[in-house]
């Protein structure tokens, strides 16, 4: 690939999350992003496409996730860290649980914040994208 940058192709994918499982969800978006269905697949090229997300409300977990689960965030002072219930963050932000879970399944380099901006979650049906496959 010594002869230039070349055009990558992206595509525009719809996921809608109603009664879908978030994880097995997550790794079909994180392949995505990350362009590893694509033939010409390189591991430090960022050559994946984007995903659009919606009805994050209405995803689903299984077993006991929902009390079981917990996000911690850690403000870096004695006594600062907070705990919270992943139902209690689906009511707050469900944004954040689907971008929590896609962020976690990604490689852990450089490339990671770029694929990230490709992620599009909406928490209804409502977006602006034209979808090219639907997922």
């Amino acid at each position: 690939m010594s002869n230039g940058k070349k055009t990558i192709q992206r595509k525009y994918h719809l996921f809608d999350m109603q009664g879908k499982i978030l994880g097995r969800t997550a790794t079909e978006i994180a392949l995505l992003l990350r362009g590893k269905s694509k033939i010409d697949f390189t591991p430090n090229i960022d050559a994946g496409d984007f995903v659009v997300v919606i009805n994050s409300d209405l995803l689903a977990v299984t077993g006991n996730k929902m009390d079981g689960k917990i996000y911690n965030r850690y403000s870096g002072y004695s006594g600062g860290i907070t705990a919270t219930k992943l139902k209690d963050q689906i009511a707050k932000d469900s944004r954040k649980v689907i971008e929590s879970a896609v962020y976690g399944m990604l490689c852990k380099n450089k490339l990671r914040d770029r694929m990230m901006t490709r992620l599009l979650i909406y928490t209804d049906a409502q977006h602006k994208h034209k979808i090219d496959v639907t997922h």
